[in-house]
């Protein structure tokens, strides 16, 4: 008999918070709209979910041009103030193409923000993968993207005490009547969780029997590649949660947003599946690749 692996964790330097799920119900609708090309990434998006009547959301990009472009990776904190922390900033030359990508749009210090992940192919043919800054990313050719907008709530950035980071949350506000498709269930999971299973238990505690997930970005602890290889007990980004929960008729669409970083586990591929990604070469590479020790 195959014995169940432990689930990993990472402890955080700040005491973990009572409320696992933070979470608000709002209405949203999924929608298309074009990023235009000359202006911040940022902005492109503001833009698009502006024009349809929100003031943010989750997206996904299945391609795109970006040019000037900087990243940041995962890696080691040098303190004891984070468990994790980011790398210096990479910023390569001419046009860098996304393979794909997850973005949360939402507010931080009373402005537009955003936390967006991504795969993508550098100029020199480099593939890559990381968290993208939207201070310093620019759309080089318009390209169109998937978007599901939220009315009743936002991702608001605030001060975290249990990760010592600033992060995205829902929060509740005033709906302003955009047109909408349904109830919409805004979800941050915090750390030391079961993806699939904390997710479970939320339609469990709320009588849906049946969900669709749009978006998330966040972090997990170590990951699966197919073929399986691991990068271990490091962190990783995660970068795309679409997929579908069903058991019976009722619907409600989730728009996810992942507290860093979630617990790791084989019962999740087991629920889920294993999503495609580019060949980033073998287990050693990746984890010089991708700042996994």
């Amino acid at each position: 008999m195959a014995v169940a692996e432990k689930m990993r964790r990472i402890e955080q330097p700040g005491p973990p918070v009572t409320e696992r799920i933070q979470w608000v119900e709002a209405r949203g609708r999924a929608f298309s709209f074009t990023l235009h090309d000359g202006i911040p990434l940022l902005e492109a998006a503001r833009r698009g979910f502006a024009e349809a009547g929100f003031a943010g959301g989750v997206l996904n990009m299945q391609g795109g041009a970006l040019g000037p472009f900087a990243y940041v990776m995962p890696a080691l904190s040098k303190t004891p103030e984070h468990a994790a922390f980011y790398s210096d900033t990479f910023r390569p030359g001419d046009i860098t193409r996304l393979k794909m990508g997850a973005m949360t749009l939402g507010e931080r210090d009373g402005a537009p923000f955003f936390h967006c992940h991504g795969l993508w192919c550098e100029a020199d043919g480099r593939l890559n993968g990381g968290h993208i800054l939207p201070e310093e990313t620019i759309v080089a050719e318009p390209f169109e993207v998937d978007a599901f907008g939220i009315d009743g709530a936002i991702f608001l950035a605030e001060p975290d005490p249990e990760t010592n980071f600033k992060l995205f949350g829902p929060v509740a506000r005033e709906a302003v009547g955009a047109k909408n498709t349904g109830r919409a269930f805004a979800l941050r999971l915090r750390p030391n969780q079961d993806f699939a299973g904390a997710l479970e238990g939320f339609c469990r505690a709320h009588g849906i029997l049946r969900a669709r997930l749009h978006g998330g970005v966040g972090s997990i602890i170590g990951a699966r590649f197919h073929p399986l290889d691991a990068l271990g007990h490091g962190r990783a980004g995660l970068l795309d949660a679409a997929h579908l929960l069903r058991d019976s008729h009722q619907l409600a669409d989730f728009v996810i947003r992942s507290s860093s970083p979630l617990a790791s586990s084989s019962s999740r591929t087991i629920r889920f599946g294993i999503l495609p990604y580019p060949d980033f070469g073998s287990a050693s590479q990746k984890k010089k690749r991708f700042g996994i020790l």
